[in-house]
């Protein structure tokens, strides 16, 4: 009878062990599971959070940029030639004469023909006779008997570095707007090569006043 009792004993903490350690188990794969369903719940919220940086950098770039290579209807403006545009804008920017503002801006403008004109700002004591990089690279192409334009990108900062975008002032988007169609033509503004965006010049000048006008 002893021995009896004593088995049923061990049978019951074995017993016990069985339904511990099962309990253990259960708990550690619940465990588990809510720190996957964690882990995937911030993923996603990651997710949507590039995806809505990515519908806003969209919305704020007034050309639509669909999925694939082309940004615009110009065949020649791809996003390779666009990366080509910045780097050639930034060579440019080294060239800047800015004693007064130490603000160096860098342009490089596209041409139907594929060709790339590179302007910089050119500063002047007397201020007024100052000439802006985006004016500087139209009027060297223009000098050289170029008419017809596809794209221009703008890059400058204080002291050559780089920090934000750079838009056109009124002026050289009226000067560029002598040459081109408002509509189609681009303006790039770049912080890097992967860092930019393109606006259409009618965009940025509405209702313009063109050749056409008179």
């Amino acid at each position: 009878m002893q021995e009896q009792d004593n088995l049923q004993q061990v049978n019951l903490q074995q017993d016990n062990l069985q339904q511990d350690n099962l309990q253990q188990d259960n708990a550690h794969q619940d465990n588990l599971k809510q720190d996957n369903l964690q882990q995937d719940n911030t993923q996603q919220e990651n997710l949507q959070q590039i995806n809505l940086q990515q519908d806003n950098a969209q919305k704020n770039s007034l050309v639509p940029q669909v999925k694939g290579e082309l940004l615009a209807k110009h065949e020649i403006v791809s996003r390779s030639v666009v990366k080509n545009l910045i780097r050639e804008a930034k060579e440019g920017m080294k060239y800047a004469y800015t004693p007064y503002s130490n603000f160096h801006v860098g342009a490089a403008l596209l041409t139907t023909k594929e060709k790339i004109y590179t302007g910089c700002n050119i500063e002047n004591v007397a201020y007024g006779p100052t000439n802006c990089a985006e004016r500087t690279a139209l009027f060297k192409a223009i000098s050289e008997g170029e008419r017809d334009f596809s794209a221009i990108a703008i890059v400058g900062g204080k002291n050559g570095v780089i920090t934000d975008f750079v838009p056109p002032c009124g002026v050289c988007r009226q000067v560029i707007r002598e040459f081109v169609d408002p509509k189609s033509f681009l303006v790039i503004l770049a912080r890097s090569e992967d860092d930019y965006m393109v606006y259409s010049l009618e965009a940025l000048l509405p209702l313009s006043f063109g050749p056409k006008s008179l």
